[in-house]
């Protein structure tokens, strides 16, 4: 089965052991990305946001064939639930909001399974709370040198192409420029 796996984030710039085919493509399917999870470490990392622009997300070929095993890989990879990770063709009853869209990108690429990460966002312990771009500048403002560090370099190292309306705004406050050479 050809299965390709969906990334915006660190993903792309850190596989770590994901069995993925390198190079990661840019011409991913358009889709809502934001910088709206606040995540381990307290970086704000990036996640399907509905109603936000879309943005094209990048893609890599899985270098395993089976769908079950993919998404337990992608899973453990992200250190979540397989409950997390969104796939096309969706099973009958784990269908996510981008399906769709998902499924008629994969089948112009002729792709038999598409995975991704499908967390929602969260900001101050609240899941599914989108926080708004002052509240993610004000709270990068306030964390300690070490942690901003941390949470900084994400959002530079984020694939050039992720060019977010909250990547744009925190750029300008903080002067971070890109890192990413995706």
């Amino acid at each position: 089965m050809k299965i390709a796996c969906l990334g915006w984030g660190s993903l792309v710039w850190n596989p770590q052991d994901l069995p993925v085919r390198i190079p990661w493509f840019n011409d991913g399917p358009l889709l809502p990305i934001e910088f709206a999870r606040l995540s381990q470490g307290e970086r704000i990392t990036l996640v399907l946001v509905a109603d936000m622009p879309c943005v094209r997300s990048l893609w890599a070929l899985m270098s395993i064939t089976d769908l079950d095993q993919a998404k337990k890989e992608l899973a453990r990879r992200e250190r979540t639930d397989i409950a997390n990770i969104g796939s096309w063709p969706p099973n009958s009853n784990a269908r996510h909001e981008f399906d769709k869209v998902i499924g008629e990108w994969a089948i112009q690429k002729n792709l038999e399974a598409v995975i991704w990460t499908a967390l929602s966002p969260r900001f101050n312990s609240n899941e599914k709370r989108i926080p708004s771009v002052e509240e993610i500048i004000s709270f990068l403002k306030g964390l300690p040198y070490e942690k901003r560090k941390y949470a900084e370099e994400y959002i530079r190292k984020a694939p050039l192409q992720i060019n977010t309306d909250y990547r744009r705004k925190i750029e300008v406050e903080f002067n971070w420029t890109p890192l990413a050479n995706y």
